[in-house]
């Protein structure tokens, strides 16, 4: 083979894989965004990852996600959602979190938006209606803001001789306003005192549970926010310490030693923000996608915690129990 001939295939054959790279699809890309930790958020990202394996994409192989993590700063938000933006992402999921799926409506009026939120959806305006959301957004409501009088009553029914009851709340989750409204008039109702306790950080928990200390309270209703998700573990912790049997909002505190909660799943909520990003991947628009909403809701109770507290439990409310972990 003469010389020439032979620099002329080496530079086809170099050329080659060059060509076939060029001829390789680009897969789509999910923004995922939330106000939460990666840490803290693994139950839920569980979830949405199989809802998108569900509707046929499988992370790392036909689809990628980029993750933003807020890490309970939700000042960050509106910088992380405009770095997505910026990044041309094919759709933009939020987590968990009302103030997370605010700031991607006000990123954008044109990459499609699948939140899970645990408000209504309509009152913050992130959709026009239930049925049909219009514009760029539409996702998964799991109503855990809505569901405060039912958790007080089982507080009620757990402690009749009992009057005052401690709630922690994050005073920078949009939700807290209007959910410690309903909170005080479903209280007066029935007959309940309330001591509010904030934190907006990790570190004002043990601050917080002083306050609770010092003002008494028989029993502790925590706020739904993804910070105290995050601090599921230690809060329980925080409550068998001071002998403060506690209620939350899903059973994820009480798998880890809380005493009891009351609400839906929000790791179903993600597996449907999952599945919805994939029906949009595949053409359809969000407007065409009506919010869901969680139509099951569960009251789990642990009852080796009962045993650490000291609580016996009534019979009437273990009856109305749908898991007890023993």
């Amino acid at each position: 083979m003469r010389r020439r001939e032979f620099i002329t295939l080496l530079g086809g054959a170099a050329a080659w894989p060059l060509a076939a790279r060029a001829q390789q699809p680009t897969i789509p890309t999910i923004g995922f965004l939330s106000t939460g930790s990666a840490a803290g958020m693994t139950p839920y990202v569980d979830g949405f990852r199989r809802g998108l394996n569900a509707a046929g994409f499988a992370e790392g192989k036909n689809v990628a996600v980029d993750y933003r993590w807020a890490n309970n700063q939700p000042d960050r938000l509106p910088t992380l959602a405009a770095e997505l933006v910026a990044r041309h992402v094919d759709v933009i999921v939020t987590g968990a979190a009302t103030a997370a799926a605010l700031a991607a409506k006000a990123a954008t009026l044109a990459i499609p938006i699948v939140f899970a939120i645990g408000a209504d959806p309509v009152k913050f305006g992130l959709v026009d209606s239930m049925s049909r959301p219009s514009g760029n957004v539409t996702g998964v409501s799991f109503l855990a803001n809505t569901l405060v009088a039912k958790q007080l009553q089982l507080i009620q029914a757990l402690l009749p001789a009992s009057s005052l009851i401690g709630v922690l709340v994050n005073p920078n989750n949009p939700n807290t306003a209007s959910d410690s409204a309903k909170m005080q008039a479903e209280a007066a109702s029935l007959r309940l005192q309330i001591h509010i306790a904030n934190a907006t950080m990790e570190r004002d928990i043990d601050g917080a549970f002083d306050d609770l200390a010092r003002s008494r309270s028989a029993a502790l209703l925590v706020f739904p926010d993804t910070l105290f998700i995050a601090m599921r573990a230690r809060l329980a912790e925080f409550a068998a310490a001071r002998k403060l049997p506690a209620m939350y909002s899903n059973r994820l505190y009480v798998e880890d030693g809380g005493l009891m909660s009351y609400g839906s799943s929000p790791i179903d909520a993600l597996r449907e923000t999952g599945i919805y990003a994939g029906r949009i991947l595949r053409g359809e628009k969000p407007s065409d996608l009506p919010v869901m909403q969680s139509v099951r809701f569960e009251l789990v109770v642990n009852l080796r915690t009962a045993k650490a507290l000291g609580l016996d439990l009534p019979p009437t409310l273990l009856a109305l129990a749908d898991e007890v972990i023993e």
